[in-house]
């Protein structure tokens, strides 16, 4: 994508801006990296994280009737990871310092999300494919998902544990 630059260049700027951050990184809904500055995390782990905390945090906002998904915040022990929607096909996930100003995170990861989502869906228009899949090297294995409900599943019989009777 023509645009990765300008996305990570978005990412080094929000992270100038908001020293608590620990890692940005701009991905597709669909978990596929785009651009990163995640020193110390796996960038496709963390998008694949993403889309799976995205498709259930959009099921929860569409089935308690709260509209599009806007932001996804969770607090850690040692700190945050926040969500944002950038354009109609990018999310942008950020992690801070516990001791970071949420207010001022929310600020700015959603100012930053506009404008990366303008970048996306600027390269989308211009027919620029939205994110290249991660090369993986030929010792690692492919994985492929299996749809929901086909895993056959292994029966194990279990232990006979009857509940003990005291009788006098």
């Amino acid at each position: 994508m023509a645009a990765e630059a300008e996305v990570l260049d978005e990412l080094h700027r929000l992270r100038a801006r908001v020293p608590q951050l620990t890692g940005a990184l701009a991905a597709s809904a669909d978990g596929l990296v785009l651009a990163h500055d995640t020193p110390g995390v796996e960038p496709d782990g963390l998008a694949a994280l993403t889309a799976a905390a995205l498709g259930v945090a959009i099921r929860m906002t569409e089935s308690t009737g709260h509209g599009d998904l806007r932001e996804l915040l969770v607090r850690g022990v040692h700190g945050y990871v926040a969500t944002y929607a950038a354009g109609g096909s990018a999310v942008l996930t950020l992690l801070a310092q516990d001791r970071v100003n949420v207010g001022r995170l929310h600020l700015e990861g959603r100012r930053s999300g506009t404008r990366i989502g303008e970048l996306v869906d600027a390269a989308t228009a211009r027919g620029e494919p939205a994110a290249e899949p991660a090369k993986t090297s030929a010792k690692t294995p492919l994985r492929t998902r299996t749809p929901r409900g086909t895993t056959p599943r292994t029966t194990s019989t279990p232990a006979t544990n009857h509940p003990r009777t005291s009788e006098s």
